[in-house]
């Protein structure tokens, strides 16, 4: 296990603006506050998304893309640097409207809605390459 104690700042509660892009959103926000670090909750709806799986074997992302009304039951992320830009790491479970449920890496989606808290961190973090999993990761 790796780790390390961070202190929190400052605290922010965002409503997504219809028919923008979900992470970018966050993405904005960060940008617009000079927020290097973060986590953050959400809810919400969107009109159509593109989840990322993480194949472990293959260490490569794969878009599932979604063209339809979804709930964003929960999204939980985190905001740090990422290639010299602020990047939001936004994992969500969407629902249909049947009950099934989808989730994943949220890479894109339209907002139909969005609700989200955000609690930011003194400290900056920027993702470096991880040798073990070939993943971007906080380093600690």
């Amino acid at each position: 296990m790796h780790y390390r104690e961070v202190s929190t700042a400052r605290e922010f509660v965002t409503r997504l603006e219809t028919g923008a892009d979900w992470r970018e959103e966050l993405e904005s926000l960060a940008a617009a506050e000079g927020i290097d670090a973060a986590f953050f909750f959400g809810l919400g709806a969107v009109q159509d998304a593109e989840v990322w799986f993480y194949d472990q074997t293959d260490t490569e992302y794969y878009p599932v893309e979604f063209d339809e009304p979804l709930e964003v039951a929960a999204c939980v992320g985190n905001i740090s640097w990422l290639d010299d830009e602020r990047f939001a790491h936004t994992h969500a479970v969407l629902s249909r409207a049947d009950g099934e449920s989808l989730a994943g890496h949220l890479n894109a989606g339209t907002v139909f809605a969005g609700e989200v808290y955000v609690k930011t961190f003194e400290e900056p973090l920027e993702r470096t390459f991880d040798d073990t999993t070939e993943l971007d990761l906080w380093p600690l």
